[in-house]
């Protein structure tokens, strides 16, 4: 980092459009996807991030025909871009606290699901508090979006609560979410198996969270059935694949419930709930920051909303 500033200083052609654009490629490794998102073409995002490496003497990305990945040199860069606009933004919303109303932009991370269930009524109370700040939302694994805050990716993430939660850290609660174990509606193996008077679980297929709140779950119910080595057809990122997934046939699934509850029709009809299974505990929903921003005035303001 050393270098990184010192070089930063002698170079005044850095601005922070640059440096959003340069982050946003960090995280998307593709150019064509950033030069959509952030509304230039292509060949204006390839000269500003070649005007980057000239400035600093080092290049910024490894390349390929497809993707690109972050050199030593990258890494320092985005470490140094994402505190310089945070520090900005800071300043913005201090300078701001002095006008009529905050501004400036917060993101939020959470699953689609999420997006429907939860966090519609907390950004109706925030937005009718404080209309002038745009909400940037990006959906995705609701597993990842810990690391997402703790990466400074998001300001904001709804999560399950992990098992262990960092120390860095802050996190509140907004509701329990109960699992479910669903089934395919359509005849075939795995339903004949499951619905069986005493299902043997150990031989029936099943579709699992790759990791998160929801695998815990999944693992400790096997562990409470004495399934030391589960059936599983396929792991799966994003419990809404999940549903999907059983909807096909191709096997069983612990859940979370408010997924099923908001999957399409379409999808949802073509699974079913089971009723006689053993009891698997709820998870905590909740949101999480790190511990160190909760005096930023925007994430103060949206602390406020979720406490009140």
């Amino acid at each position: 980092m050393q270098f990184l500033q010192h070089t930063c200083c002698e170079h005044t052609d850095m601005d922070l459009r640059d440096l959003k654009l340069f982050l946003h490629l960090a995280e998307s490794h593709h150019f064509g996807r950033t030069a959509k998102a952030t509304h230039v073409s292509p060949s204006t995002l390839s000269r500003q991030i070649q005007r980057l490496e000239e400035g600093l003497g080092q290049p910024l990305f490894l390349r390929d025909n497809r993707t690109v990945q972050l050199t030593d040199a990258g890494e320092q860069l985005k470490t140094f871009a994402q505190q310089t606009l945070l520090q900005y933004q800071q300043l913005k919303h201090a300078i701001g606290q002095h006008g009529p109303s905050l501004s400036g932009e917060l993101r939020v991370f959470c699953s689609v699901t999420a997006a429907y269930s939860h966090l519609p009524p907390i950004l109706d109370r925030f937005r009718a508090q404080h209309p002038l700040v745009e909400i940037k939302l990006t959906t995705g694994d609701a597993a990842d979006a810990v690391d997402k805050v703790q990466s400074s990716e998001a300001d904001l993430g709804l999560a399950g609560r992990p098992e262990t939660l960092p120390g860095s850290i802050e996190f509140t609660k907004i509701g329990d979410i109960p699992m479910e174990l669903i089934v395919p509606a359509l005849p075939c193996a795995a339903r004949t198996q499951a619905l069986a008077e005493q299902p043997d679980w150990a031989s029936i297929p099943f579709i699992l969270p790759e990791y998160g709140p929801s695998r815990k779950r999944v693992d400790l119910w096997f562990r409470r059935l004495r399934i030391s080595n589960p059936l599983i057809y396929a792991t799966v990122s994003g419990h809404e694949a999940i549903v999907s997934m059983v909807a096909l046939g191709c096997g069983i699934a612990l859940i979370p419930s408010v997924v099923l509850e908001h999957s399409p029709e379409p999808v949802r009809n073509r699974v079913s709930q089971l009723d006689h299974v053993p009891m698997v505990e709820p998870f905590d929903l909740g949101v999480c920051v790190q511990k160190k921003r909760l005096n930023d005035p925007l994430i103060d303001a949206f602390w406020h909303v979720l406490l009140s």
